[in-house]
């Protein structure tokens, strides 16, 4: 048993923390978008972290649930409802059986979370259940979401009795209104006129229309290199900052490519995916130059704040087990 789908929403996939170990072969690590999202969702449910959840973009599906279940929903907020009426997000909730989860319209930030107690159960495909889009494998049949799909249950949890009034604290997740995106030199970071690298950080990048999860191409000042300079293929990774012939910009996200010729100019910290993952086209992102140093301490930190949340959680779950 597990659920059906009723609307497949505009983008929903099955995603977790990716596919590692083959970008050496040519294939993408994916995974979701949102990582940190996922990460808690998977907590708050007594999961593995890197337990597969469904990733929804801007609006998300309609969800039929054929038994009980105990979901959490996390990210970006597509306000959530239960048979109609709203839900609250970041805590664990119980779905009875026969009730309908729906998602809607964006409110803040761009992709929710929904996770599940014990996981989906579906087939590994090289380590990882994330969706290659692209190559049309992992996941659920290597594809988004459609009317009428069913997807099952690991477990079922069955203790109905239980109530859950706690919540994980929103200080663990960035603040979606604070559109800095901190950001560490790349390696052709010096192949750049001065001119540009300054109006790198000091003026806003506009996030086109041309959005999707392999990346972002930013809108604002033209980026110019001091001469022409013929580039071989080189590593890139969730976060580079490419430069096209033209001097446009282009933020790459989790579906990127193993390699690419463009300059990298720069590369966003670990710590900010998660926030730049929420952004929408349309808005504006404004890039802040930081060290290796800060970068580290940024996501020590996090790190840390979620081994804090794992502890609190623990103490007040035992009913899982």
């Amino acid at each position: 048993m597990g659920i059906k789908v009723i609307k497949g929403g505009m983008l929903t996939t099955v995603q977790d923390l990716g596919r590692n170990g083959y970008r050496k072969d040519g294939i993408i690590v994916s995974g979701a978008m949102d990582t940190l999202a996922l990460q808690i969702g998977n907590m708050l449910l007594g999961n593995h972290v890197a337990e597969a959840g469904l990733e929804c973009t801007l609006l998300g599906p309609k969800l039929f649930f054929e038994t009980d279940q105990l979901i959490a929903i996390t990210g970006g907020d597509l306000s959530p409802t239960v048979d109609g009426l709203p839900v609250k997000m970041w805590r664990p909730l119980f779905i009875p059986k026969g009730a309908t989860l729906s998602f809607g319209a964006a409110v803040k930030g761009c992709r929710s979370y929904l996770t599940v107690f014990g996981g989906f159960d579906l087939p590994e495909v090289l380590g990882s259940y994330a969706t290659y889009l692209k190559a049309g494998f992992g996941g659920y049949k290597g594809r988004a979401l459609k009317n009428d799909d069913e997807l099952l249950f690991k477990k079922v949890y069955e203790d109905k009795g239980d109530t859950f009034k706690w919540s994980a604290d929103l200080k663990l997740y960035p603040d979606l209104d604070d559109h800095e995106i901190r950001a560490m030199k790349g390696p052709e970071f010096d192949l750049f006129t001065s001119q540009s690298t300054a109006g790198l950080f000091n003026s806003n990048y506009l996030i086109s229309k041309s959005a999707d999860r392999m990346g972002y191409r930013l809108e604002g000042e033209l980026l110019q290199t001091i001469k022409p300079k013929e580039m071989l293929s080189s590593a890139v990774a969730f976060g580079t900052v490419q430069v096209t012939p033209d001097g446009g910009a282009i933020l790459l996200m989790a579906d990127h490519q193993t390699t690419g010729g463009y300059p990298r100019i720069l590369q966003v910290i670990t710590a900010d995916l998660s926030k730049l993952a929420q952004m929408q086209s349309g808005q504006q992102i404004r890039f802040k130059l930081v060290t290796i140093g800060d970068a580290r301490k940024a996501l020590l930190q996090r790190e840390n704040q979620l081994k804090q949340l794992k502890q609190a959680l623990t103490f007040k779950s035992n009913s899982y087990e």
